[in-house]
């Protein structure tokens, strides 16, 4: 007879029962359906012709396929690839920027040797339970720091986050060991080489953790453009998305730029389908590179979890 398999306690609290654990799966299926099915629902108007979309409505099969949008959208070359320009510029550098301040700070503040840690502590902490207002963000950003129709505007003002820092701060201390950074100063190395050099190569969980986090804020960011942009050349897509929501009319109005009548463009233009083409536009890219972090991102956000 075969013995029977001996289970500590943990392993008995940790056992789920098959009916419990097939519920779970169709919760999870549930919720994964209504993540992707809007994104499918986007693609499917995009999809769609014009007239379609006006004599039955939004379906999720098109009525009538059509790539009118998407031509229409290449058509517009100029305002659409400055402004795809713009997104990537802001999205590439603010997370690399922010990476580096928010994991510098982190990685600062769990050094229990550091004098000023826990007055930093607090000026990380204060925000997060307290906000300036807009109108004082607002003038900090646009008049002191001079940011009014400046791409730094879309940049700067989201760099830095007090729960990213918390999270960094978090990763370091229960991850990098005091013996690996006394060590290293043993034999001579300043705090830049243990940062950059020790602490960096080993905390990837960490790092695509919160350039996940920041390269979704700003890819996805359309708020500072409302706030601080004024120059059309400088709108991203995602600032040029929200004004053809607002304005199904706002290309007409630049069609200057482009090259080609208002009138003429006012025709031609597939407005349903035109907003949603560029809203995939600005999903798919984005949501393609989620897969490829998935493992670190998903071991950073467990930082400080307990421990078998």
């Amino acid at each position: 007879m075969a013995k029977k398999k001996y289970m500590s306690g943990l392993e008995k609290f940790d056992r789920i029962h098959p009916s419990t654990n097939i519920v779970f799966n169709i919760i999870f299926i549930l919720i994964s359906l209504v993540c992707v099915i809007p994104v499918i629902f986007v693609l499917s108007i995009s999809f769609s012709s014009e007239k379609s979309i006006q004599d039955f409505g939004y379906h999720l099969i098109p009525k009538a396929f059509s790539i009118e949008s998407y031509t229409f959208l290449l058509r517009q070359g100029t305002v659409i690839t400055r402004a795809l320009g713009v997104s990537l510029f802001v999205t590439i550098v603010g997370t690399i920027l922010g990476v580096l301040l928010t994991t510098t700070m982190g990685y600062v503040l769990s050094r229990p040797q550091y004098k000023l840690k826990g007055f930093l502590t607090w000026v990380v902490f204060i925000p997060m339970v307290f906000n300036g207002g807009m109108v004082s963000s607002y003038y900090v950003n646009a008049n002191l720091l001079g940011l009014k129709n400046n791409i730094w505007a879309y940049i700067l003002p989201l760099a830095v986050s007090s729960f990213n820092v918390i999270i960094c701060k978090t990763f370091f201390r229960s991850t990098i060991p005091d013996s690996l950074v006394e060590s290293a100063k043993i034999d001579g190395a300043t705090q830049l080489h243990i940062f950059f050099r020790i602490v960096l190569p080993i905390s990837l969980p960490v790092l695509a953790t919160i350039g996940l986090f920041l390269s979704f804020g700003y890819w996805n960011d359309w708020f500072q453009a409302m706030l601080y942009i004024d120059d059309t050349k400088l709108n991203s897509l995602q600032a040029l998305l929200t004004k053809i929501m607002d304005n199904v009319d706002y290309l007409s109005r630049n069609a200057a730029t482009m090259g080609v009548s208002s009138a003429e463009l006012a025709r031609s233009m597939p407005k349903e389908g035109a907003r949603m083409a560029i809203a995939a536009l600005i999903v798919i890219p984005i949501g393609c590179a989620y897969p490829f972090f998935q493992r670190y991102f998903i071991s950073g956000l467990t930082v400080g979890a307990v421990k078998g």
